[in-house]
């Protein structure tokens, strides 16, 4: 499984590699914006618009690779085996609220339950405002 992993990932880095190249080797349709306005070398403001040639057709290919390269790699990479039927924000909640052995919540928390002294704590009850 890690050598497919490992190909699926070599073959997004080169779709996108190659699709970055075909993409600024290409003529934009704005750079005959001059032309439209007096030399007459397009019929419409942004450029002719006709069938997609080859180097829009080849892009447009290795979009899609690296598209479906991205969403298999997205879903192998979903570790469904240790917690089945359980979604990926159920299993953040449980290892959020679970803390490290020693680790305190609050600072100040693993002094003042070793028997150390510490601050003086204030009661929340004591300063209630009136809202009017």
């Amino acid at each position: 499984m890690q050598v497919l992993m490992n190909v699926v990932v070599a073959l997004q880095i080169l779709a996108a590699l190659v699709m970055i190249g075909l993409v600024l080797i290409q003529h934009g349709k704005g750079a005959d914006m001059g032309a439209s306005f007096g030399s007459g070398a397009s019929g419409s403001l942004f450029g002719a618009t006709g069938s997609a040639n080859f180097l829009s057709r080849s892009t447009a290919v290795c979009a899609a690779v690296f598209f479906c390269c991205t969403l298999a790699l997205a879903y192998a990479s979903n570790n469904r085996t240790s917690t089945a039927g359980t979604s990926v924000l159920d299993r953040a909640a449980t290892a959020a609220s679970a803390p490290a052995s020693g680790a305190a919540l609050i600072p100040g928390e693993a002094a003042a339950a070793s028997g150390a002294a510490s601050a003086p704590a204030v009661a929340a009850s004591s300063a209630v405002i009136p809202v009017k």
